[in-house]
């Protein structure tokens, strides 16, 4: 039962609350995307928005690549946009503004131009949205040099991690995982995303891991919606006596590989679980850093439990079969124990 002292809030509202608490404060920032006006964006990330601040929310047209490119220049002449983009698949169409206006232009015109702007993505699968609809795409965006990738878990992180990406004068991707937001159409959330959420202001920095639960044996690392899945597997393991500590990674862009590598060398053995695809992506990144770093705390080789390098299935048996989760997190580290 929660403690009467907890405030216990869906991440999709706790990040709207840092929103508006930023909007408050500062008349440059911006709301734009598609049907965040009326509907308040898909994921409720805007919700009210547009009654509080009147004129500073802007419904766009079905354009990604032109409204993208209409944040940046914003952001570049001193305003600070939040944009939303509400699939991550659709990303395909706007890499350019994102990429070769937002992410370059500061090291391009050697300092003399920031983009502060705030890129709002939903992602995720398990709905049967179909292939174009029901990508992570996690590692796409951490691919590029100059802009910071941010994915929280949970409610605490998500507000936190919104206050900082605000904040932050480079252009910060918040990728949130549509079974995480807390969204009545997406179903009730698992009881480990919904946590307390401070009424103050506060940061979650970015580029800090959080070890969510401590443990001996293996180190099982990953986001968002893995992370819980993580958390269930860490319950089934200790169940045959095994001590699993979980790694909530928070950011892909800064990587907090301090926190990485202590975990390993505490435990000797490390999973890493991510809904993105297995190959060039997270799971990969978060290995080699490691081993990088020191092989030689390794009892035995890391495992990756993540999408196979296929599109998502519509079918709802086959979706299932391609998602990581707990009893595949489970198996992979009884393999290498």
């Amino acid at each position: 039962m929660p403690n009467e002292t907890e405030r216990l809030l869906t991440p999709a509202r706790a990040g709207r609350e840092a929103v508006i608490w930023e909007m408050e404060r500062n008349p440059n920032i911006l709301f734009i995307g598609e049907d965040v006006v009326h509907m308040g964006g898909v994921f409720n990330t805007a919700t009210g928005l547009a009654t509080q601040f009147p004129g500073r929310v802007i419904d766009t047209p079905i354009s990604e690549t032109g409204f993208f490119g209409i944040a940046a220049g914003a952001a570049m002449d001193g305003m600070r946009p939040i944009v939303e983009l509400a699939f991550a698949d659709f990303m395909a169409v706007c890499l350019n503004p994102i990429v070769n206006y937002a992410a370059k232009t500061h090291y391009m015109s050697n300092g003399q131009f920031k983009v502060p702007m705030v890129i709002m993505i939903g992602a995720g699968g398990g709905y049967n949205n179909g292939a174009e609809q029901s990508q992570c795409l996690y590692s796409v965006l951490a691919h590029f040099p100059g802009i910071k990738v941010a994915v929280p878990s949970n409610s605490y992180d998500a507000k936190g991690l919104v206050h900082a990406a605000i904040r932050d004068d480079n252009p910060v991707a918040i990728m949130y995982h549509k079974a995480t937001m807390g969204v009545p159409w997406l179903g009730t959330p698992l009881p480990t995303i919904i946590n307390h959420v401070p009424e103050t202001d506060y940061v979650v920095p970015l580029g800090s891991a959080k070890v969510v639960r401590e443990g001996s044996d293996v180190t099982i690392v990953g986001l968002a919606w893995t992370v819980h899945q993580a958390l269930l597997a860490a319950d089934t393991l200790l169940e045959r006596g095994i001590s699993a500590e979980v790694v909530d990674l928070r950011s892909l862009v800064p990587l907090d590989k301090t926190t990485l590598v202590h975990s390993v060398r505490k435990t000797g053995r490390l999973v890493v679980t991510d809904e993105d695809y297995l190959s060039y992506g997270m799971t990969g990144e978060v290995v080699a850093s490691i081993v990088e770093a020191d092989v030689s705390m390794f009892k035995a080789p890391p495992r990756r439990v993540a999408y196979p390098d296929v599109p998502p299935p519509a079918s709802r048996s086959l979706e299932g079969m391609c998602m990581p989760d707990a009893s595949k997190i489970v198996k992979a580290v009884l393999e290498i124990l």
